[in-house]
C-alpha cells in the first residue's frame, strides 16, 4: 500500500472517528441566563436542561429579516439564530416545543415550523437589542411576509415573545 494511500486511510478514518463521537458538551453560560432548554435534549449544561445567555445565542450563525407584523405599525427587521440552530446545539429530539414566557404565557409550537420555515429566536430588532418592553429580550419570530400561509392567527400565536424558556416535547 502506498504512503499516500495510508494516509487517506488515516485521514478518513480519523474523520469517520470524530463524526460518530457524540457531540461536545454545551459550553456554560458566563452572564445572565437568558433562555433555558429543557426536556427532550442531549446536550445540558445546567443540571437537566441547557442555559444560554446572550452570548451564547450570539455565537450561533446569525440571520435576519424583514417583515410585517400584528403587533407594529411599521416592518421591523429580526436578527438572531434560527430556532432550528438553537434546537440542534442542544441536541432537541421531540415534536413539540411548549414555549414559556417572562410572564409565565405558554404556547406549543410543532417542532416541524423551524425545519419548514426561517423561524428565528430574535434578539435584535431594527438592529438594537429588545427591551422587556419592546417583547424582548428574546422573540420567536415567523417570517410572514415569505409565504401568504404564516400570515394567519395560527403562526400569528405561536410567535412567543419575552421569551425565557422552551420545553422539548
Amino acid at each position: 500500500m502506498s504512503s499516500s494511500l495510508t494516509r487517506r486511510l488515516c485521514l478518513l478514518s480519523a474523520a469517520a472517528l470524530f463524526l460518530a463521537s457524540p457531540a461536545h458538551a454545551l459550553e456554560a453560560p458566563k452572564n445572565k441566563v437568558i433562555l433555558s432548554i429543557s426536556g427532550s435534549i442531549s446536550l445540558k449544561n445546567a443540571g437537566g436542561q441547557a442555559d444560554f445567555d446572550m452570548a451564547m445565542l450570539a455565537a450561533l450563525p446569525q440571520h435576519s429579516f424583514t417583515t410585517k407584523t400584528p403587533w407594529y405599525t411599521e416592518p421591523k427587521k429580526f436578527t438572531g439564530p434560527l430556532l432550528r440552530d438553537v434546537l440542534a446545539a442542544v441536541g432537541a429530539q421531540g415534536k413539540t416545543l411548549k414555549a414559556v414566557a417572562l410572564n409565565n404565557f405558554k404556547v406549543e409550537i410543532p417542532v416541524e415550523d423551524a425545519q419548514e420555515f426561517t423561524v428565528i429566536v430574535a434578539r435584535l430588532m431594527d438592529d438594537e437589542p429588545m427591551t422587556i418592553r419592546n417583547k424582548g429580550p428574546l422573540f420567536i419570530i415567523y417570517p410572514f411576509e415569505t409565504n401568504i400561509e404564516l400570515q394567519s392567527t395560527r403562526y400569528y400565536s405561536r410567535s412567543a415573545w419575552q421569551l425565557r424558556a422552551l420545553e422539548v416535547q
